[in-house]
């Protein structure tokens, strides 16, 4: 069965960082995922996981300045020095807790320079991992003056760095107009990572319009071999009540 991923950003934000962990296991989450997890020291996190039975699915190298709401480094010119140095961290951090991606954000940025900024970033960022057990994410996202913004950028991107995976997050594809399921099944070999939110209001699945069945069909029809994040706004304090029919489904689809 396909990991389902708890990302601990997002999920049972009323607990201290490192109780997020029980609360996922508790429910039934097999994985999880945090942004930005440094103030658990990699070792006693690797330990945690171990104890809780649970596995750590992709971290970013980092927001940047909460001030500035950058939303990540990779795409901002004159940061080249502070991502690779975040970089380096996370990577250190994914080796240690057996991680598999590292996601380095593009970040808020409309500089005429930021394409080749991104470019020459990401490649640096390919060469880090040669030798190592992690790959590289990358994600469009839909805020404002998001430097990777659309899939079809993205995929451009794949094309040009194929050793790239694609964090795929079905909230922000509705986004933009596509259909999760028909992407999904039009571009298995692009999709490392999975985000499940419902849309609108990227809340928790059933709470939008999303056809969250046939999404997963999709997945098993590919046979996508990832985790499943859930990156949502809660909107009950049981919001994870959905789990017990995904995963029965994704176990009926893998028994076919």
């Amino acid at each position: 069965m396909n990991r389902l991923s708890a990302h601990i950003g997002y999920l049972y934000t009323d607990l201290p960082l490192a109780d997020r962990l029980a609360a996922a296991a508790v429910d039934g989450f097999t994985a999880v995922e945090h942004p930005e997890p440094w103030a658990i020291p990699a070792p006693e996190m690797a330990q945690r996981l171990a104890d809780l039975n649970l596995t750590f699915s992709q971290v970013t190298t980092g927001m940047g300045d909460p001030a500035r709401q950058e939303k990540g480094l990779a795409a901002l010119p004159n940061r080249t020095n502070d991502l690779r140095a975040a970089f380096d961290r996370a990577l250190t951090y994914a080796d240690t807790i057996n991680c598999p991606f590292i996601h380095p954000m593009a970040g808020i940025t409309t500089a005429p320079e930021a394409a080749d900024t991104y470019q020459a970033n990401l490649r640096w960022a390919l060469a880090q991992l040669q030798n190592t057990n992690q790959r590289l994410l990358i994600e469009a996202i839909t805020l404002p003056n998001y430097h990777l913004a659309t899939l079809h950028q993205a995929a451009a991107m794949q094309d040009q760095l194929p050793e790239i995976a694609l964090l795929f997050d079905t909230y922000h594809a509705a986004t933009l107009g596509h259909d999760s399921a028909a992407w999904i099944t039009e571009n298995p070999h692009r999709i490392g990572h999975i985000h499940i939110a419902d849309h609108p209001g990227r809340h928790q699945p059933g709470t939008g319009t999303l056809n969250f069945p046939a999404i997963l069909q999709a997945l098993i029809a590919i046979n996508y071999p990832g985790a499943i994040g859930f990156e949502y706004l809660p909107t009950t304090p049981d919001s994870t009540r959905f789990l017990p029919a995904w995963k029965a489904q994704l176990s009926a689809g893998a028994s076919t």
